[in-house]
């Protein structure tokens, strides 16, 4: 009897899969490491809009908070109430005004603003690819 069953099933080839099964396969696993990565993208783009959205607030003070201490109003206000002596030593007040920037502030304020400006360009330029994930 063993012998019977050695004899039918040994004729029997192993079930070979469709032709088209590995390219399905193939393009499952395409798709879930682009929706991994179209994820990342995403909460790396969210985390970056945050940070740039609630660092704002923070830089602005500080670069107000050197302006007022830098003395750049006074300088400001005393060349707008007295044009002549302005006109006369116009280059003295230019140099003051540069000598008292606070470039602190300016660098914060800056790098903020640019990382705002950086994290929107990169909104843009993949919003589609955004969109499709955020839609599937």
């Amino acid at each position: 009897m063993n012998r019977q069953f050695e004899q039918i099933f040994s004729n029997l080839k192993p079930p070979e899969p469709s032709l088209g099964l590995f390219d399905r396969i193939i393009l499952a696993i395409k798709r879930e490491q682009e929706s991994r990565h179209t994820k990342r993208l995403l909460f790396g783009f969210l985390l970056l809009l945050v940070i740039s959205f609630a660092g704002m607030p923070f830089s602005w003070m500080i670069f107000k908070n050197q302006i007022e201490s830098s003395g750049i109003p006074y300088f400001i206000a005393a060349a707008a109430g007295n044009f002549t002596a302005f006109f006369s030593l116009w280059k003295d007040f230019a140099l003051a005004i540069l000598e008292s920037l606070p470039v602190a502030g300016i660098i914060v304020l800056t790098l903020n603003i640019a990382l705002v400006v950086w994290t929107l360009r990169l909104f843009l330029y993949k919003k589609w690819l955004l969109f499709g994930y955020l839609l599937n």
